[in-house]
């Protein structure tokens, strides 16, 4: 596949673009920063631009790709501007007819304990310094939400995702949040990125919208 991923040098993009490449797909990696994109494997074509003030010429980059990725995450204190960047997304997905898989996040999962509460919602289970990325994905969630007329699929991530290069056995599910034996919610990024290309390999076996965690214990 042709691959374009938003957001490269970001946690996710990274992972992402290593784990396409080692799967054989051509790789485009989109980013702000030339000095970070330098930091990509070779083998990845570049393209450094900004998402808000370059729509018409990152459509023509995407032009000609089977798959867009999505893995934009604003710096903090920004977290308002996810939502503007994913209707950009979008907007470029329906100009050129190329589906999109978007990296969401876990504020509206349900918890696992049958309460019937979402991340967002249930009472001392968000620490207040991730609120307000949490509130940003529930908005981009609506925007989704409103955009049948896009070829989107969204990836949710579980409650934690590490910074680690740890693998384990993870499965997908829809609603709720994915928990291991211990009843805990977390994936690695590098497990989060091999999902996400599970995803774009078979985009039509899944849901629209989708979550993955570990199922086995962390390693």
């Amino acid at each position: 596949m042709k691959i374009i991923v938003f957001g490269a040098t970001g946690d996710v993009g990274r992972k992402v673009v290593d784990a396409a490449l080692a799967r054989g797909h051509q790789i485009t990696a989109l980013g702000r920063s030339k000095s970070k994109l330098a930091t990509l494997p070779s083998k990845a074509q570049t393209v450094c631009t900004d998402l808000l003030s370059a729509e018409h010429s990152i459509a023509g980059s995407v032009a000609g790709h089977d798959m867009i990725i999505s893995a934009l995450r604003p710096d903090e204190g920004q977290e308002s501007l996810l939502v503007t960047l994913t209707e950009k997304v979008l907007q470029v997905s329906l100009a050129t007819s190329v589906p999109v898989i978007v990296t969401g996040g876990a504020a509206l999962l349900k918890l696992a304990d049958g309460s019937g509460h979402t991340v967002l919602s249930a009472p001392d289970f968000l620490p207040d310094a991730v609120r307000p990325v949490a509130e940003a994905c529930a908005k981009q969630d609506a925007l989704l939400e409103n955009s049948p007329e896009v070829a989107w699929t969204c990836l949710r991530p579980p409650a934690m995702l590490l910074p680690d290069q740890r693998s384990a056995e993870y499965a997908f599910g829809t609603d709720t949040l994915v928990t291991d034996a211990a009843g805990d919610s977390q994936i690695s990024y590098t497990d989060f990125a091999a999902a996400m290309l599970d995803v774009a390999q078979n985009r039509h076996g899944f849901a629209r919208r989708i979550t993955v965690g570990w199922i086995d214990p962390a390693p």
